[in-house]
This record gives structure tokens, sequence and C-alpha cells, in this order.
């Protein structure tokens, strides 16, 4: 999706102020590209099966999954477990997802590394497993569209919320109201990109050159200045994966 534009992307996010863009990891085929992708551009990265790609038994792509952990552990760029989690929309595969899933948070617990989730339409089913795997990292869920009661819950369990273009959706008024209420500490912002496009884009391809957008409007909702919830977003991101040695 990049692969025509890739130097002029980074070089408009260099001039936007966007210094990096952290890279998950969604299945065995995707993350030899991705991490030369990684590499070519100083990127901080994961490496995950998401569950999009879980096979109904996924014992040979975690095997996969912790031999290429294992072969990065000593990259600093390695940053979290993911992206893995839950997706009801694919039900047809729901249990090697639970099976991927707690695979992933057993990793990721061992490795002292938090967890980037993808959870649609599957909240209690993920908050349960949490709260059986302690992470003291915890993690993110990606792409956060739900409740402030959910987006609570998850913050109690020690996660941030990853925010991104669907906050720009006027139809996203239920998670406005959530995000108006979140502190600014539990909050990342993100893209998705490729996908995740805003409604009222005028590019079908989703870039990270949204993220002054979404910042804006997380600016509006909480009432501060935009420099604020950078500061206050960027802080958290740098906490969160541990991003001193690699952005510093």
């Amino acid at each position: 999706m990049f692969d025509s534009d890739r130097d002029e992307l980074f070089e408009s996010m260099s001039l936007a102020g966007i210094e990096t863009a952290i890279i998950p990891g969604v299945n065995p085929e995707g993350w030899a590209k991705q991490l030369q992708v990684a590499k070519q551009y100083s990127c901080p990265y994961g490496l995950g099966i998401h569950p999009w790609f879980c096979e109904d038994e996924p014992q040979r792509a975690l095997e996969q999954l912790s031999e290429q952990v294992n072969a990065c552990i000593h990259d600093p760029y390695l940053v979290a477990i993911g992206e893995c989690g839950l997706d009801k929309i694919r039900k047809d595969n729901w249990q090697g997802q639970i099976i991927a899933l707690e695979a992933q948070l057993s990793m990721a617990r061992q490795l002292d590394l938090p967890v980037i989730l993808h959870v649609v339409k599957a909240h209690s089913e993920m908050l349960a497993i949490l709260k059986r795997y302690s992470l003291p990292r915890g993690g993110v869920i990606h792409g956060f569209y739900g409740s402030y009661e959910i987006a609570n819950e998850y913050i109690k369990l020690g996660y941030k919320l990853g925010i991104g273009g669907l906050i720009l959706n006027a139809s996203a008024k239920k998670l406005k109201t959530c995000v108006a209420q979140l502190p600014l500490d539990s909050m990342l912002i993100e893209t998705d990109s490729p996908a995740m496009t805003p409604q009222n884009s005028a590019d079908s391809r989703n870039t990270p050159l949204i993220l002054q957008s979404i910042i804006a409007e997380i600016a509006n909702l909480h009432k501060k200045s935009s420099v604020l919830i950078t500061e206050h977003t960027f802080r958290n991101s740098m906490q969160l994966f541990d991003l001193k040695l690699i952005l510093i």
C-alpha cells in the first residue's frame, strides 16, 4: 500500500513533526517485510498474530512467533507483542483467537513487554481474560470504539486507549462523548494506516499525517490546547513502549 511512495510519506511525516510510527505485526507472512521497513526507517515495532489471521489451531503460528521474537529480543526497536486480540466479526475461528491471545499475553508477561490489542465486539470477553493475565506493562486497546464505562474498565487494569481516525467521523458521537471524559494520561493517538480512513478524508488511504487532526479533535473535546494534548499523548507513548532509548 505504501511501496510506491514510502520515502515521500516519511519525509512528509518529518516535516509535520511526526518523529516515527510504531508498526505492529499481524502474521508470520508479513513479519519479514515489516522488519525490513522498521529497520530502514528506524521505526519501533511489535510482533504478533492478529485475530483475522488465526487458524482454529494456531500452534504452528505461535511457534513461529516465539522464534521470531527470540531472534529480535535484543533489538531495542521491538517494543510490544501484537497486534493480537479478539474479533467477533470473524467468529469462524473464535477458539483459535482465544488460544492465540492467551499465548501472546503469556509471552508479553514473560518478556515484560506491553501488548497492542485488537478488540471488536468482544470487550466483555477481553476484559475477563485480561483480569486473569496481569501484565505489569499493560498495553493499548487499539482503535478503541466504546463507552466511557468500558474504557474505564481497561484503564483500571492498566491499559491505555488508542484513539484514531474514527474520532473524526461526525457519526462517532459515543466515542466523542467517551474521549471528552477520559483522563489525558489514558490516551494514545494512532491511525491504523492504511486502514480506518476518516469518512471526510479526500484520500481513500489513511496515513499518519492525520494525527494532527486527531489531536485537534481531542483538544476541542477537552477544551485544551493542541500543544497540551500533543505533550500528554507523546509522553504516554514514551512511557508505555519505553521509547527513550530510541527516540532520545
